[in-house]
Order: C-alpha cells, then sequence, then structure tokens
C-alpha cells in the first residue's frame, strides 16, 4: 500500500515537472543575456537586458497597453450581450433550435475566411489602424462562443426561482437582474475569463487591422525577428510578461472560475 502511494506521488511530481519545466526555461531564457541564450547551462548568468531592450527599443509597453484595452474592451461589449441572448434562447427559445445551431456554426468558420472581408469593411468605415476597431471585432467574433457557454449555465438554474419572483410581483426583466444574475455569476465570470484569454491571445486580426501604433502583444512578439533570425531572449522575456495578465485574472476569480465551468453541466 505504501509502495502504491509512493508511486502515484512519483508520478504527480514528474507531472509537475514536465509541466512547470517549459515555464522555468522560459524565465530562465528571459533573464540571461542574449548571447547566451542557447546556453545549455541551466543558468550561467543574470540579466535583465531582454525586459530592457524590449520596453526601450521595441516599444512593447504601448503594445502591452493595447492587448490590455482591447481584450477588456471587448469583454465589456460581449459579455452582456452574451448574457441576454444565452438567456433568451435558454429560458424562451428564441429562434428555436436552428437560431441555436447558428450561433454554433459560426465557431465551425475558419478565422482567416472572416479576414479579408472584414479588412474590407474596415477599411471603407475608416476603422483600420484603431483600437476600437479590435474591441468590437473580437466581441464580435467571440460573441457566439460565449453566448453558448452562457446558455448552458441558464439552462441550469431552476426556473421555480423565477417564477417565485414574478409572483412576488417582479417583471420578467427584474427577474432577470435580480435573481437569474446573482446566481449565475459563477459561469459568468468564467465566461469573462475565457473571452479575455481568447481576446488578448488572439494573432489574426490584430496582424491585419491594426498598426505599429495600434498593434497587440502576440503582433509585436511576432515581429521580434531580425537578419540574424528570431530574438529568442526578447520573445521569452514578451511571453513571460504576456502570461502574468492571465495569471492574475485566473488567480482572483478561481474558485468562481471552477465552479462556473462545472456549474452549466449540473441539471
Amino acid at each position: 500500500m505504501r509502495f502504491a502511494s509512493l508511486l502515484r506521488h512519483a508520478a504527480l511530481v514528474a507531472v509537475c515537472l514536465v509541466v512547470a519545466l517549459p515555464i522555468f526555461w522560459l524565465l530562465r531564457t528571459s533573464l540571461v543575456p542574449p548571447e547566451l541564450s542557447y546556453d545549455p547551462r541551466i543558468w550561467p548568468k543574470f540579466s535583465t537586458e531582454n525586459y530592457r531592450t524590449l520596453f526601450a527599443g521595441n516599444g512593447f509597453g504601448r503594445n502591452y497597453l493595447n492587448s490590455i484595452i482591447v481584450a477588456l474592451g471587448s469583454v465589456l461589449l460581449a459579455t452582456p450581450l452574451a448574457a441576454l441572448t444565452g438567456y433568451a434562447f435558454a429560458r424562451f427559445r428564441t429562434g428555436g433550435k436552428a437560431a441555436r445551431f447558428a450561433v454554433l456554426a459560426t465557431q465551425m468558420l475558419p478565422p482567416v475566411a472572416l479576414a479579408l472581408p472584414t479588412f474590407m469593411i474596415y477599411r471603407e468605415l475608416g476603422l483600420t489602424n484603431s483600437l476600437t476597431g479590435l474591441v468590437i471585432v473580437y466581441a464580435v467574433v467571440n460573441l457566439p462562443f460565449l453566448t453558448w457557454i452562457l446558455m448552458g449555465f441558464f439552462e441550469g438554474i431552476p426556473t421555480d426561482l423565477e417564477e417565485a419572483a414574478i409572483t412576488d410581483g417582479a417583471t420578467n426583466w427584474q427577474a432577470f437582474l435580480l435573481v437569474v444574475l446573482p446566481v449565475a455569476r459563477p459561469g459568468i465570470a468564467a465566461a469573462v475569463v475565457l473571452g479575455f484569454i481568447l481576446a488578448w491571445n488572439e494573432f489574426l486580426f490584430a496582424l491585419i487591422l491594426s498598426g505599429p501604433s495600434t498593434a497587440t502583444v502576440p503582433v509585436a512578439l511576432a515581429a521580434l525577428q531580425t537578419s540574424n533570425g528570431v530574438e529568442i531572449g526578447k520573445v521569452a522575456a514578451g511571453v513571460a510578461l504576456a502570461i502574468v495578465p492571465l495569471m492574475i485574472v485566473s488567480r482572483f476569480i478561481q474558485k468562481y472560475l471552477v465552479r462556473g465551468l462545472s456549474f452549466g453541466g449540473v441539471s
């Protein structure tokens, strides 16, 4: 029995090492001088040169701020619309199964199929090289996904709660705002986190629709290529900084995220 327990713990440690090793090596590469990036030693020398040149020479601070603005803006725009649409599908069967399938089917389209038409429309509207344009396109692209997620959460909430509120004199709108939304808070939190992650990591639309002053983190990282090859030290520093907001967001609402991801499957 003791041997089996040790074996399980050894397996868990091995899995943790496999997961943690790439992150450790990423941090290690970002904190050594550029000329030692490919050095096989674990930590040959400590240096913050990659971070300094990334911000001073490449303007990464502006790209970082652009990503935060675009990701937050798209989530704030898409989540309320997704909540209303998901609630309408869950409670009133708006549009029937055809509408649900249409929402889901939009996620099957490859982004590259939408990129060129979006660019042509944005060029006519003057929204290229604009953070507002990126916020709108990210919100539109992520809206079906967030709607489908929130629909599952609303379907898991007993209708008795709303019926009791309506019996007490509340309207359907008041029952939704005062009863359903507080109960669905874990699901909404999960949708917000997933929407933020999708917007933060998006590359194709940002590459096509943004310019030098509005480029986001993925575009900035892709541009770290010179005639001598990829500047791996700067890329490692940029990626290390790029995962910080995702870790912070997930950490602060971890309990809501875990509850939300399982809430929609409980009936």
